[in-house]
C-alpha cells in the first residue's frame, strides 16, 4: 500500500542529527537531500550532541513517574508536530549512534506519559533514515534498516527507507556521486506503512 507523500507546505520535516561530530558526513548527506524539498516545506533541525539531554531513565513502572525537563519537552513537541521525522545517524557498530538511540529511548517514555497520545499522533507519519558509513557495501547497514522499519511498524508509521553514503574522513561523502544522486530524489519517493516480518507473512497467505 502506498500513498501520495509529495512534500509541500503542508509537510513538516524534523531532521534529528545524531552524530558526535558537527558537520559530519551524515549531516552533509541529509542537507543535500533536504535541499531538494519544495520551497515552503517546513524544516526543523535538531543536533542531539548540542542538547543538554540526560540519559533516559525508564520510569514507566514507578508510581511517582518522572519529571519532564525543558529540553525533553521541546524535543517531544518538535517530534509530534512533524509529519516526517528524519533520523540522520552515522552507522556506529552497524546501527544507530548513541545520541540517536537515546532519542528513541525517550519515545518509550513519551508512549506512557500520563495524558500522552504519542502513539496515536505518530501513526501515519513517516520515518526516514540517513547514514554515512565507512563501508561501500550497503548491506552492512541492514541492521539499521531493521531498527528503523520495526520502530515505524510499532507506531504504525510509514517508512521512507534509508539513504546511505560512503564517508569516513571529514566531507568524504561529497565524493560519493551515487549517494548525491540518490539524495536528489530521496524525499520524493512514495512510502508504505511499515510492517513487521510476521505481518508481511500473514498478508501473503
Amino acid at each position: 500500500m502506498t500513498t501520495d507523500t509529495t512534500p509541500g507546505p503542508d509537510r513538516s520535516f524534523l531532521f534529528v542529527l545524531g552524530s558526535s561530530r558537527p558537520h559530519g558526513n551524515t549531516e552533509i548527506l541529509a542537507r543535500a537531500a533536504a535541499q531538494q524539498l519544495p520551497r515552503g516545506t517546513r524544516q526543523h533541525w535538531v543536533d542531539l550532541a548540542q542538547l543538554p539531554l540526560p540519559d533516559f531513565q525508564d520510569g514507566r513502572h514507578e508510581s511517582d513517574g518522572w519529571t519532564v525537563g525543558e529540553t525533553e519537552e521541546e524535543l517531544r513537541q518538535a517530534t509530534v508536530e512533524a509529519t516526517d521525522i528524519v533520523l540522520a545517524s552515522p552507522l556506529y557498530w552497524y546501527t544507530l549512534s548513541a545520541h540517536t538511540k537515546r532519542y528513541l529511548d525517550y519515545w518509550s517514555g513519551w508512549l506512557s506519559m500520563p495524558g500522552s497520545d504519542f502513539k496515536q499522533r505518530m501513526a501515519g507519519r513517516t520515518l526516514w533514515g540517513v547514514t554515512a558509513m565507512a563501508d561501500r557495501d550497503e548491506v552492512v547497514a541492514d541492521g539499521l534498516v531493521t531498527t528503523l522499519n520495526h520502530t515505524a511498524a510499532y507506531l504504525r508509521m510509514r517508512f521512507g527507507g534509508l539513504l546511505t553514503g560512503n564517508g569516513s574522513r571529514p566531507g568524504q561523502v561529497r565524493d560519493d556521486e551515487q549517494a548525491m544522486i540518490r539524495a536528489k530524489t530521496f524525499f520524493a519517493r512514495e512510502t508504505a506503512f511499515a510492517r513487521f516480518p510476521y505481518e508481511e507473512q500473514a498478508e501473503s497467505r
